[in-house]
């Protein structure tokens, strides 16, 4: 990350949509008291599916967080992250007055795996149903990995540094290190965060070809990591979204600091070695270890 000293990134803003709660404090909740969200899948077309168990977000209205310009160009995945980049945005005090005199100090990173499924196979059934003049011309975008990272940079005025991150299950964690790199460099607030919507239909059987999904159909034993009964991953749709900006401002303005980001490493070993899995995960935590100056036994929890 090699930030300047005197520019340190800190999180102050918090904005979550999940399985498990679609707020900050429904989601802590019920993490908190373990509840698992795992079930039987619910969505239509994925009636005949082997794979029978996931985590859907069920109390969600996009409908209630977004505007119908966005809601038609945009698939399930970036609705999740523009109500949890709000969601963020008023956790952190942050509102639309506060960056639009200054666009270019404020930017968005967004990381994703499986991008747009839903939205894409609406399209492709019009195509292949239809013919070429049903497909909206919003298809090109809203199935891409960049489209989340775009979308709530537009809606929200943001003209300051936007990437994106592809990086699977380390997405969000790449995502929110390419913030603090960005507040480090000068910028002022960058919302980042990863979201998935992976379980329509297309995006479902994308998936059977990873032989570490879990086959077992009972929602209860599904998915048990760090036990013998482990049988592979279960899908699940949500994600989070935080605001991170410059230490000093955040204490100019007053709001509280739910953290900051000390130090980043990651490594890449390759899908087909596995075996160097380990090797690679040591390699990273020593290099996130010695960026944050921190030695080994001065870490008291491990996620």
């Amino acid at each position: 990350m090699s930030q300047p000293s005197t520019r340190r990134a800190v999180v102050t803003g918090i904005g979550v949509v999940a399985p498990n709660g679609t707020s900050t404090e429904t989601f802590w909740k019920a993490t908190q008291e373990g509840v698992s969200v795992l079930d039987r899948v619910t969505r239509e077309g994925c009636e005949q599916l082997p794979l029978k168990v996931a985590g859907e977000v069920r109390s969600f209205d996009p409908a209630a967080a977004i505007e119908e310009r966005y809601l038609v160009q945009t698939d399930r995945y970036t609705h999740f992250a523009m109500a949890a980049a709000d969601a963020a945005l008023e956790d952190a005090r942050l509102g639309r007055a506060d960056t639009e005199g200054a666009p270019f100090s404020a930017g968005v990173v967004t990381a994703a795996g499986s991008g747009g499924g839903e939205f894409g196979q609406r399209e492709l059934q019009k195509l292949w149903g239809k013919g070429r003049r049903y497909v909206g011309p919003w298809q090109s975008i809203a199935w891409f990995y960049a489209a989340s990272t775009g979308q709530v940079s537009i809606r929200r005025g943001f003209k300051g540094p936007c990437s994106v991150v592809a990086a699977d299950e380390a997405g969000g964690l790449d995502a929110l290190a390419h913030a603090a790199r960005a507040v480090g460099r000068g910028t002022d607030v960058i919302v980042a965060g990863s979201t998935e919507a992976p379980l329509a239909p297309y995006s479902m059987v994308c998936q059977l070809g990873y032989g570490e999904l879990s086959p077992v159909t009972d929602p209860g034993r599904a998915y048990r990591p760090f036990t013998g009964e482990a049988c592979g991953f279960v899908p699940a749709e949500g994600g989070a979204m935080l605001v991170v900006e410059e230490a000093a401002a955040a204490r100019e303005r007053g709001v509280p600091v739910r953290a900051a980001v000390a130090g980043h490493a990651s490594t890449f070993t390759g899908a087909s070695r596995w075996e160097l899995s380990r090797q690679g995960l040591a390699e990273a935590i020593r290099g996130a270890l010695a960026e944050a100056g921190c030695a080994p036994e001065e870490v008291d929890v491990v996620f």
